[in-house]
This record gives C-alpha cells, sequence and structure tokens, in this order.
C-alpha cells in the first residue's frame, strides 16, 4: 500500500479544495454512502502516518480556523505535486496481487475507528494501487487479460462548486468522530519522538518486524523498511536488542532522511530508484537474496537484503523462506 510520502503527496493535492462545497458525488464505494457528502464543506485534511483524513461540516456552518495548515502550504506553492499516486518504482513489481492481499487482511485487522453511522471525518485506508488524483481521472496503461482497455473505476469522486474535482482509487473508506493519530509516531511528522522509537527498536524481536509496528514507526512501509535495512547495512533478522546505540542511531537517521527525500522526489514529480527493493543484485555487485520474512503467525512481508554488505547475526529466529 502507499507509504509515508505517497500519502503526504495525496493530502497536499487535495489542500486546494479545502474551503470548497461539495457540488456532485460519485465513485463505486458500497462501504459508505456517497450521496452523504453531497453539498457538504470540505474543512480539512490530515495525514497521519498511512491514512488520510477527510473533515467534512454542513455548507452553512464555520469554516473553522481561517487558515489551516494546507491553506498555507498551498499557498506557499507545495500544493502542485504531479498527479497521479501509486508507488513510482523503476523495477517492476513482483507479485503485486499477494501483497495488496496481504496488506489488505493486515488492515482488516484493526480496530475500527469510530461506528459504521457517519461523522465528521472520513478515513481512507488505501490498497497496493490505492491514488488520489486531482482534476483528472486515471487511465488504462496496458490492456487487461481480456484484452481490454478498461480505466480503473474510482472509489469516490467528489466535483466542487469551483469546477475541480478529486477522485479516490482502490481506498477503504469509513466515518470517524476525529482522526486516529499520534503525530509523535509518524516518521514524517515534525512532532516524531525519536527516544520512544530507538526504545522500541532495542526491543528482542527481528529489527524487520519491529520497523513495520505502526505504533512506533507510522507511515514506514516495506519499501522503506528495505532501503533503510540496506543503507544501516543490518540483517533483516538481525535482533534490536543485539545492536549497539550507535546502529540504531543510524537506522532511524536513515528512516527520518530517506521518507523525507523520497516526498521530496514525489513532489518534483520524480519516481524512486531503489537500491535493494527488487532488485538481483545491490548496488556493489552482489547477489541479492529475497524472503518471506515476519513473525511466527503473524503478517508476513517479502524482504530483499544483501547478505555480504548486511551480514547475518545469530538469534532465535526462524530462517526465512527464500525464494
Amino acid at each position: 500500500m502507499p507509504e509515508g510520502p505517497s500519502v503526504r503527496k495525496f493530502q497536499l493535492l487535495t489542500s486546494p479544495f479545502v474551503g470548497q462545497v461539495v457540488a456532485k458525488v460519485g465513485g463505486s464505494s458500497r462501504k459508505i454512502s456517497v450521496n452523504d457528502l453531497n453539498a457538504l464543506r470540505l474543512q480539512d485534511s490530515q495525514v497521519h502516518g498511512k491514512n488520510l483524513y477527510l473533515a467534512f461540516v454542513a455548507a452553512e456552518g464555520p469554516l473553522g480556523p481561517e487558515e489551516t495548515v494546507l491553506q498555507r502550504e498551498a499557498a506557499g506553492g507545495a500544493s502542485s505535486p504531479a498527479q497521479g499516486g501509486q508507488e513510482e518504482l523503476c523495477a517492476p513489481q513482483t507479485h503485486p496481487q499477494v501483497e495488496e492481499l496481504q496488506e489488505l487482511l493486515h488492515s482488516r485487522s484493526e480496530a475500527p475507528d469510530a461506528a459504521e453511522s457517519p461523522g465528521s471525518w472520513l478515513r481512507f485506508h488505501f490498497g497496493l494501487f490505492g491514488s488520489v488524483r486531482a482534476n483528472e481521472f486515471s487511465r488504462a496503461n496496458k490492456a487487461n487479460k481480456r484484452g481490454d482497455w478498461k480505466d480503473p473505476i474510482p472509489r469516490l469522486v467528489l466535483h466542487f462548486e469551483s469546477g475541480g474535482f478529486l477522485v479516490f482509487y482502490n481506498c477503504r473508506m469509513h466515518w470517524c468522530s476525529s482522526p486516529r493519530a499520534d503525530p509523535a509516531s509518524d516518521i514524517l511528522s515534525v512532532e516524531f519522538h525519536r527516544g520512544r522509537a530507538l526504545d522500541a527498536l532495542r526491543s528482542p524481536d527481528p529489527i524487520c518486524d519491529i520497523l513495520l509496528d505502526q505504533r512506533y514507526f507510522s507511515g514506514l512501509g516495506n519499501i522503506i523498511k528495505n532501503e533503510i535495512l540496506y543503507l544501516a547495512k543490518i540483517h533483516p533478522l538481525t535482533q534490536g536488542s543485539d545492536l549497539a546505540l550507535s546502529d540504531l542511531e543510524r537506522l532511524l537517521d536513515c528512516a527520518t532522511q530517506f521518507s523525507s527525500a523520497w516526498l521530496h522526489s514525489k513532489l518534483q514529480g520524480k519516481g524512486l530508484h531503489p537500491q535493494i527493493y527488487q532488485k538481483e543484485l545491490c548496488p556493489l555487485g552482489h547477489a541479492v537474496m529475497k524472503g518471506t520474512l515476519g513473525p511466527p503467525g503473524g503478517f508476513k512481508r517479502l524482504t530483499w537484503w544483501c547478505p555480504q554488505c548486511q551480514p547475518a547475526v545469530q538469534s532465535g529466529y526462524p530462517a526465512p523462506v527464500t525464494k
């Protein structure tokens, strides 16, 4: 699913529409009644980790603060990233349907935000190819298995009185009373708490599992995990408690710097050039290994690592299933 940098980009695409009234709605979503959004005003937009939250109020109601953070970003020119939204990788994706199914099952295991009745905030949780587009629809770039060129079907389309519109693809939506958020755990937030993150990294669990724990590293996903472990030269199955504090500090620096750099590239319309993710050779020319790693009986993800650049550390963790 889209990771923190992608969802931040989605948020910036919505920012020019904050304060505008929904004039017409559409979309294929059955999780919510899309008609409930008719004639509501988009009051605010926030991102927390991998989730996007949009706040709606009655059109005749108060807009709230005269100038939101998003509106200030829009005024500063930060709201004009390239359109689209799926992860821009230069290498072909490996078994995306399998990974998307795993992500969907994992996201369904999360506690619901609130009851199904409409609240003031609409939460968006994106699938592997989830995206947000502003003032354009996604078009098919290849034929499907039947040979048809069929455009993706939007889950939600919001047309605004200004004439512009937002389109949401491959996402799950839920109404909630307020965003479920902890900025201290968001790797792209100015409030990210390094001390708490370091404490989490010290636990006696494989570092590849700790990094995907959204309680401490909200927005950090499988791509970032693979890349920063390679940058920090740490084997994915190394237990956090076996690493020196300097190694953990370096890993945390890699996480925040890589995520910020990826977001910056996205806002410039550039793709990601991974060093290890979905690669057969590392940048030094060593053969890369691939395995399905995760806690016993828990959620598992495809992981790539270089045995030479990221030497293994002995632990009691089961051997990975390599391919």
